[in-house]
């Protein structure tokens, strides 16, 4: 069965998504650099453990949460990021949604860090950074309903499913897809500890972040 999230049917932002509009377009033009700059551009930019922890290349945790592993995992992460994003961003206002935002990123890329440092596989992806996202939004509006795509082979329903199921049961389901494996592989490039480490941070910071008033649902 496939999910795919299609926005909050409980509440719309107030306010234009500029910063997550701008995140989805710096995404779409670093991924065009990879087109062309093919896989030495990946290996230059992207995020290897082992040359972080040697004290190389620093500017990497900054530049591979937005680069992407292939089609699939852009479409997929700018998906999840437009479903979740705007209401995170409404709630907190736009500078400090940004700083949380990258700041998301590199905690993602430090818990990868941390469980793999001698790594030399190339991490990459706003995976983490989102995950940030879908932890804040989870704090923020645990009650929410998600409106959903639920794909059966070739039937395809949509679902308005509570957001603390929705994200609850992606958070599970990135626990048993990195049980017993993160520690040696990285499954094309992405880094399931990753994602693991900037949900639990982005639950942990969302009330700090958060501005003083919130979107009332309608």
């Amino acid at each position: 069965m496939g999910v795919i999230p299609l926005g909050d049917a409980t509440r719309r932002p107030v306010n234009m998504p500029v910063v997550t509009l701008s995140i989805i377009l710096v995404n779409a033009l670093v991924f065009i650099l990879e087109l062309v700059g093919g896989e030495a551009f990946v290996m230059k930019w992207s995020v290897i453990p082992a040359h972080i922890t040697a004290g190389h290349d620093w500017i990497t945790i900054l530049t591979g949460m937005f680069m992407h592993a292939g089609w699939s995992h852009i479409v997929g992460n700018m998906i999840f990021l437009w479903a979740f994003g705007p209401e995170v961003e409404d709630a907190m206002g736009r500078v400090r949604y940004s700083i949380f935002y990258l700041l998301g990123g590199l905690a993602a890329s430090l818990a990868q860090i941390a469980a793999n440092p001698h790594s030399t596989i190339p991490n990459l992806g706003a995976s983490g950074a989102i995950a940030a996202v879908m932890g804040a939004f989870l704090v923020t509006y645990p009650h929410d309903r998600i409106r959903t795509a639920l794909f059966f082979f070739v039937f395809v329903r949509v679902r308005y499913i509570p957001a603390v199921l929705l994200i609850g049961l992606w958070f599970l389901s990135q626990l048993f897809m990195n049980a017993g494996a993160v520690a040696n592989v990285e499954t094309g490039g992405v880094a399931y500890m990753a994602h693991i480490g900037g949900f639990i941070w982005g639950a942990v910071a969302a009330r700090v972040f958060e501005g003083r008033r919130r979107i009332a649902a309608y």
